[in-house]
């Protein structure tokens, strides 16, 4: 069962250097891309609720519907009460290169580069800072030091407060780290997505790195919402990811029935419960929800009213062991721009 009172403190801290943020963060992309046509009155009606219920970290990326996300945050802002508009922190990946017809064509991390797609990024939020910036993925020709070093600047010059990176090694991890202090890492992690345990995790923590936790119901996979009836709409990415593709998402979908065992014996959601679990990986991770309705953030909200015993996360890993996903988390093509693979 639920209670009145959130089970986690009202604010972490995204690493030793970062800011300090309230425990869920929302992830804007899907309100502009990739998951099919969005509601726009009802992300801006979403996005107001968030900053309502205390959500402070607002995340996008410049490529995001090619700048319609920064716009949507934009107009969400400047309708917003001033106090909640203050309170609001951007956190914004650039990087990459898109073609008209929507597609990707790899990454740009040179230090003009990098100025030039701030530049961009400023104007269309409105705002005279971003406070979290980073590389969406790290361009294999430009040394993440140069990268990073650009960013850097520009937390000199008053236009970023915090470096990020995102979806990087524990090898890249230590290097940009080397250069200038950095607040988080963002990167997927789930139930069924929890690479970063081995190496990554570990060397964030040990360099004082916070972990934003992108993916965290695996695109609505385990949110206990998807079924195999499902037909997604055009340009929806989910019809190219291999978890979501035949046997795959079968075997996923048995997963999530054995996680619904124990999120109903508790009388909470599967989405809650998926949620929660990150939640209770440490006060050093803030989850990304990628709620588009106001109702799927009421959903995820609830997560933080949940407390995992030790029962709990036992019956939770019997359900979905680690390594238990079928099917990779990006298409072959994608998988190959990830540092955090490598």
């Amino acid at each position: 069962m639920t209670t009145n009172q959130s089970t986690y403190a009202t604010t972490r801290r995204l690493g030793l250097t970062g800011p300090s943020v309230f425990p869920l963060g929302l992830g804007c992309m899907g309100m502009s891309a990739l998951y099919g046509e969005a509601d726009r009155a009802e992300s801006l009606a979403t996005i107001h609720a968030a900053l309502d219920a205390g959500v402070t970290l607002l995340d996008t990326g410049d490529f995001y519907g090619m700048g319609h996300n920064e716009l949507l945050i934009n107009e969400a802002l400047r309708t917003a009460p001033a106090a909640a508009r203050d309170k609001a922190l951007t956190s914004v990946k650039f990087g990459a290169l898109r073609t008209v017809e929507g597609g990707f064509t790899g990454y740009d991390g040179r230090p003009e580069a990098v100025r030039n797609f701030l530049a961009y990024s400023l104007q269309r939020l409105g705002r005279d800072h971003i406070d979290i910036y980073r590389i969406a993925r790290v361009d294999p020709d430009v040394p993440i030091e140069e990268t990073v070093g650009a960013i850097a600047e520009a937390v000199q010059a008053g236009h970023v407060r915090h470096i990020g990176l995102s979806e990087v090694g524990a090898d890249t991890l230590r290097r940009a780290a080397a250069v200038a202090p950095i607040s988080d890492l963002q990167i997927e992690y789930s139930l069924i997505s929890r690479g970063i345990e081995a190496e990554i995790l570990p060397t964030a923590r040990e360099l004082g790195i916070g972990v934003t936790a992108y993916g965290v119901l695996s695109r609505g996979l385990i949110s206990g919402h998807f079924t195999r009836e499902r037909t997604l709409a055009p340009g929806d990415f989910r019809g190219m990811s291999p978890r979501f593709q035949g046997e795959n998402l079968s075997r996923n979908l048995d997963l999530v029935e054995a996680l619904r065992k124990v999120a109903e014996g508790k009388g909470v959601s599967v989405a809650q419960t998926a949620i929660a679990w990150v939640l209770s990986r440490g006060e050093d991770i803030v989850p990304l929800v990628g709620a588009r309705r106001r109702d799927r953030l009421t959903e995820a909200l609830g997560a933080m009213d949940i407390e995992l015993t030790a029962a709990d996360l036992a019956a939770i890993e019997a359900a979905v062991p680690a390594g238990a996903a079928a099917g990779e988390r990006y298409p072959a093509a994608q998988m190959a721009h990830l540092d955090s693979e490598h």
